[in-house]
């Protein structure tokens, strides 16, 4: 049994950014599909680690919380050879860091924020706050395109961080916002992103679970075939 233990979901967007850059990595681990509306389980898992939210990695014994703190203490100490998806030089580290927040904070969460939208009550439900978040997408996605202006990746030529980032979060926020026809360059990164084998073995091992995504009716039959559920 590998000394790293990953607790995640395969559904989970952010839970897909770690699994990726396990895979982009060479790491291997135990990975434990965690089922929070078991009482026991979601016991056992606040005992580790009291905030109760996932991925979270435990190297031999210790919890590492935090998507992009995991990923660089996984690069730290256990990436295989030539491995790396945060370069050494520090300018070229801070852009990753930059645009790896930067799909966090005005992708990844006001996606989340329309996925928890849906699964509120009808009569619950927040107009408004759906209406900030279509927007904060529409302007996330400008600001992408722009970035991407001759790059292959989001910070540069190679693979990275910010890209693992970058999967989920467009994967699923393309389901409520489309990325629209004038911006040529996500589009194309999109596909890339898509076509990555890392993130292609991810997306294929969540396929079975679309089905309880709130926003599945948005995902592109690439992805989700609602006519095979």
């Amino acid at each position: 049994m590998t000394a790293l233990t990953l607790h995640y979901h395969p559904l989970s967007s952010c839970c897909h950014k770690v699994l990726i850059a396990l895979d982009e990595l060479a790491i291997e681990a135990d990975r434990r599909l965690l089922n929070l509306g078991d009482p026991a389980e979601r016991a056992a898992f606040l005992a580790l680690w009291p905030l109760g939210k996932m991925p979270l990695l435990v190297d031999q014994g210790r919890p590492v919380p935090e998507t992009s703190i995991i990923i660089e203490h996984l690069q730290r100490h256990h990436a295989g050879p030539g491995r790396t998806l945060v370069p050494p030089d520090p300018g070229a580290a801070l852009e990753v860091r930059l645009w790896d927040r930067l799909l966090d904070l005005y992708v990844m969460t006001p996606m989340q924020a329309l996925t928890a939208d849906l699964l509120r009550p009808e009569a619950e439900r927040d107009a408004q706050g759906v209406a900030r978040a279509r927007e904060g997408l529409t302007s996330a996605y400008a600001l992408i395109d722009h970035q991407l202006e001759g790059r292959t990746w989001l910070a540069g030529d190679a693979f990275s961080m910010a890209d693992c980032a970058a999967a989920p979060a467009l994967l699923y926020a393309a389901s409520y916002v489309p990325i629209a026809p004038q911006h040529e360059r996500l589009s194309a990164y999109f596909d890339r992103l898509m076509d990555r084998p890392s993130v292609a073995r991810t997306v294929d091992a969540a396929r079975p679970f679309f089905k309880f995504f709130p926003g599945r009716a948005g995902l592109s039959r690439r992805f989700f075939d609602p006519d095979s559920v």
